[in-house]
């Protein structure tokens, strides 16, 4: 038994149809995993940041401790160029 050509027309409306309904409910689908990837993005950011501000305080702390080594190492230089003293006794 032949389609009409009515019965085609219905036949290809149910079709596209069907196809934008699955095409919608995969947005959703998109949607709730375009949150997920969002929210992990959001959670990376922030060790991120984290990071970057131990980081900065642990540069700052190597600054310091450097500045001493450079204070220290004028003292060091004395000490090793004076001439030796002679025991007591």
């Amino acid at each position: 038994m032949f389609m009409t050509k009515q019965q085609l027309v219905m036949v290809r409306t149910l079709g596209v149809a069907i196809v934008a309904t699955v095409g919608l409910a995969s947005c959703a689908t998109y949607k709730e995993e375009f949150a997920g990837i969002n929210s992990r993005l959001d959670q990376l950011d922030t060790k991120v940041q984290g990071a970057a501000q131990s980081a900065e305080s642990a540069n700052q702390s190597a600054q310091r401790a450097n500045q001493r080594l450079d204070q220290i190492e004028g003292r060091v230089q004395q000490l090793e160029t004076a001439p030796r003293r002679t025991p007591r006794g």
